[in-house]
């Protein structure tokens, strides 16, 4: 976008950002708004030793500190919701915050970044088709498949919203009239779409579960309302995409929106599950939305990769070490093997979600995994799970956590740290053997600050078994 066309949305304005956190996303919102002349204030609950790694980036081209970015941190306060022109809310933030409520009673617009470039595409670039994904289980493929076709058919796509690493403001000096902007959107960033009254051209709900119960103190309803953000203010000529299932979640609380269900198809792709061809379905269903043919979209999807994290075949690994560190060969090794394929699905965050892993790869290659499940609870059923547990399972290997206490079951394996479930899952293989990491609760814990730095070890700990 031409600066002069958003500048004035930015340039003197006096903003307050809650939440900069260490995913990236404030970080690039925050520098976004510090060199497009805002004045700043950076408030967050996290101290200053635990941000360093964020505000070591917070540097300009001479690696300077911003002049005009003022920190808060270790606490919030009242007095820095006052007297601003916004402020920028990050993912997350208590609902009933009183920092929130107090900038409003104060009459002091709050945005969400996401929200808040989709606002100011449609108000200055009117050619851009915005795409918006959202979903309990199924949005980062969705999304990332659709940017995928539309790519490789030539078209100029920007992804953005739950995306990791990637800011939204930011995306502003990149799109022009006539591209498509793709989102992934959670439950949280919706709640920025309701506040703007807005939604995206096209919308897709990919499902609707059980999810995020501890943040919305077990009312699924207010889950169910913020995900709704994704349609609710479409215009005439929109379109709202949903699976059959997210469908029926929407027609059952008697909401009056027109709703394409994609009918029901096979789509050859790398991607195992019946979960992955209702994304398929659902990007396909999009795709011809935006103009393109069955050949093409057949084409693009049959190409496209897990995205990382979400049920991603790691290949096959052909040598295990002991659990006492040893090399497989050594004179006491008690495996020796070749060929065990591995499986990251460490964005599985709920007990659904690990059941869907559990039953792809039963029914795609008739073998029952090793499991390494494990996490910090998050307020769910897990009757199910431990059904599918007993019965979908070679072993099961624990990751402590309050989640993992939950579960009845014996666990015989149970460690505290990620590296000794995977060098027991190693030990347990034999040839021919999957082992699959798909964790079904969070990951916050002493050891990991986020589902991405959980993931990031799996991966680091899994690659010295090649």
């Amino acid at each position: 976008m031409i600066k002069e066309l958003y500048l004035s949305y930015f340039e003197n304005k006096k903003v307050t950002v809650m939440g900069l956190g260490l995913l990236g996303r404030g970080i690039g919102d925050t520098k976004f708004l510090a060199e497009n002349g805002a004045d700043i204030i950076v408030t967050d609950k996290k101290t200053k030793e635990q941000l360093m790694s964020s505000l070591e980036s917070l540097k300009n081209n001479i690696e300077e500190p911003y002049v005009n970015i003022k920190y808060i941190l270790g606490e919030h306060r009242l007095e820095d919701f006052e007297n601003r022109d916004f402020i920028l809310k990050a993912a997350g933030v208590p609902f009933d915050s009183e920092y929130i409520e107090h900038a409003c009673s104060n009459k002091i617009p709050v945005y969400m970044s996401a929200a808040l470039v989709c606002d100011i595409v449609m108000k200055e670039l009117p050619d851009v088709v915005i795409i918006g994904v959202t979903g309990t289980r199924g949005k980062s493929t969705t999304t990332e498949m659709i940017a995928h076709v539309l790519r490789e058919n030539g078209s100029r796509v920007h992804l953005g919203g739950n995306i990791r690493g990637v800011a939204n403001l930011p995306l502003l000096d990149e799109i022009e009239d006539g591209d498509f902007l793709v989102l992934e959107l959670d439950s949280w960033q919706l709640q920025g779409f309701g506040d703007m009254k807005i939604s995206p051209h096209i919308a897709v709900f990919t499902s609707f579960m059980d999810d995020h119960m501890n943040y919305y103190k077990n009312d699924k309803e207010l889950y169910f309302n913020d995900k709704a953000n994704i349609y609710r203010n479409q215009h005439a000529g929109d379109v709202l995409v949903a699976s059959a299932q997210a469908s029926s979640e929407i027609i059952m609380r008697g909401e009056r929106v027109a709703i394409l269900v994609p009918e029901q198809q096979h789509f050859d792709m790398k991607l195992i599950g019946e979960h992955n061809q209702v994304a398929g379905g659902l990007a396909y269903e999009v795709a011809s939305q935006c103009g393109l043919d069955d050949e093409s979209i057949r084409k693009s999807l049959a190409t496209f990769s897990a995205v990382h994290g979400r049920l991603e075949d790691m290949g096959l690994f052909q040598k295990a070490k002991t659990t006492m560190g040893r090399d497989v060969g050594s004179p006491d090794s008690k495996s020796e093997f070749r060929g065990v394929r591995v499986f990251n699905d460490n964005n599985a965050t709920t007990g659904d979600a690990t059941n869907i892993a559990l039953e792809s790869v039963n029914n795609t290659f008739n073998k029952k995994p090793i499991l390494i499940i494990g996490g910090t609870d998050k307020g769910l059923p897990i009757d199910e799970l431990e059904k599918c547990l007993q019965k979908k399972t070679k072993a099961v290997i624990y990751l402590s956590g309050t989640g993992t206490d939950r579960i009845s079951l014996n666990k015989e394996y149970k460690y505290d740290k990620l590296s000794d479930c995977i060098s027991k899952a190693f030990e347990l293989s034999e040839e021919g053997d999957i082992i699959l990491f798909s964790p079904a609760f969070a990951s916050f814990s002493k050891y990991f600050n986020n589902e991405y730095e959980r993931g990031d070890e799996f991966v680091k700990e899994v690659q010295k078994y090649a």
